[in-house]
């Protein structure tokens, strides 16, 4: 739970005094004058403990990092719902939707995805955000906005048999599969395409032109779970083993990246500062061109030409896109007995599998001496 003293905001003046009417910025710019150090919000935990406290200048400060996130989005006057949430993040947010000139749609996280669609349909919203419980951790304004719209694509996908789903203005997504496999935990076939920072040249050339650009495919198992899923890069590799090399002062086989001059190199710093091969060549090209149209061109992202380093310290937000198609196989004629026929035919060949079938974890990994030796050195650091 919440709690938050804003008694003195509204009520301004003793019972006799005319008062008028103020808007929610100069009622907490006031407070911010007048108790600027004082406490403004505080988190209960569940156990009964206090979490983050914030004064009338902090809580000031991060509606207004909210409300500007929320106007670099929506234009002054449009409909946003938002998931409330029993949490100081949810009060935060309603003053950064008032500060940006927006008007807000509670949506009750309880809601069924046909709800939820409800809501958002009747109410014109342009878009959905989940402010999720924060305990005393950095307030993030606007958070998971993915799975904000999942709810909503999941019914229209029932619904329809086909949906997509856009995320815009987004930082790196990490590992896509994480979100494709989400789609069929919900019972539905999940598609997903996105967008990084220029590392691929086309085939012939030499300058940096798209991203790694991953694709992710997860198909459900009709039991909650996932029955078929991949998550792979666009190039042979992913950079991440480039820089793993590097870090380990090792080799990288030939044809995995080409240097500045667009040679095949088996030098990792040669291939940072030159470019990845796509796998397959003129193939692997024609899946990450596909993946840049539609992560830049359909869910408002920009080109990879124009994604700033992704880790770098400071700098505005990097605006990847990230599209995804939702399909319901129940739509289709016999999906379920197909791809169990395909499972049993690709398993009648001893040590084979659909790709991400039968995943055990690992319980001991084996780490080569020299990252572990980084790792120790960076530990100490």
């Amino acid at each position: 739970m919440y709690k938050l003293n804003l008694t003195e905001a509204y009520c301004p003046a003793q019972a006799d005094t005319p008062m008028r009417e103020r808007t929610i910025e100069e009622m907490l710019r006031e407070q911010v004058e007048t108790h600027g150090d004082g406490l403004a919000l505080r988190e209960m935990l569940a156990d009964g403990t206090v979490g983050r406290e914030w004064t009338y200048a902090e809580l000031l400060s991060d509606a207004e990092r909210c409300g500007r996130a929320l106007a670099a989005r929506h234009p002054a006057g449009t409909c946003i719902a938002i998931m409330a949430g029993n949490c100081p993040g949810w009060i935060i947010v309603q003053l950064g939707a008032a500060l940006a000139g927006l008007t807000i749609v509670t949506v009750n996280p309880s809601f069924t995805p046909r709800e939820v669609h409800y809501v958002l349909e009747q109410s014109g919203s342009a878009a959905v955000y989940y402010q999720p419980h924060v305990r005393g951790s950095a307030l993030r304004p606007i958070v998971d906005e993915g799975a904000a719209g999942l709810p909503a694509a999941l019914a229209a996908a029932k619904q329809n048999g086909v949906v997509s789903l856009g995320i815009g203005h987004a930082h790196t997504c990490t590992s896509l599969g994480y979100f494709t496999q989400q789609i069929a935990e919900h019972g539905m076939i999940g598609l997903g395409f996105t967008n990084a920072s220029p590392i691929v040249a086309p085939p012939g050339g030499k300058a940096r032109t798209i991203g790694t650009n991953p694709i992710a495919f997860s198909v459900p198992d009709g039991r909650g779970g996932v029955a078929l899923q991949f998550d792979q890069s666009t190039t042979v590799v992913a950079l991440g083993k480039i820089t793993m090399a590097k870090a380990a002062g090792e080799k990288i086989p030939l044809g995995w990246a080409l240097d500045s001059e667009g040679r095949p190199t088996t030098d990792p710093d040669a291939a940072l500062a030159g470019s990845l091969v796509s796998i397959g060549g003129y193939k692997g090209w024609g899946f990450g061109v596909m993946g840049e149209l539609l992560a830049a061109g359909m869910a408002g992202g920009i080109l990879s030409r124009d994604v700033k380093p992704l880790k770098a310290a400071d700098g505005a937000p990097h605006d990847l896109g990230q599209y995804y198609i939702l399909i319901d196989p129940g739509q289709g004629h016999g999906f379920s007995e197909r791809l169990e026929a395909l499972a049993e035919i690709v398993a009648q060949e001893p040590g084979t599998r659909l790709p991400g079938q039968n995943k055990k974890p690992n319980q001991t990994v084996d780490i080569p001496e020299a990252l572990w030796t980084l790792s120790l050195g960076l530990a100490a650091d």
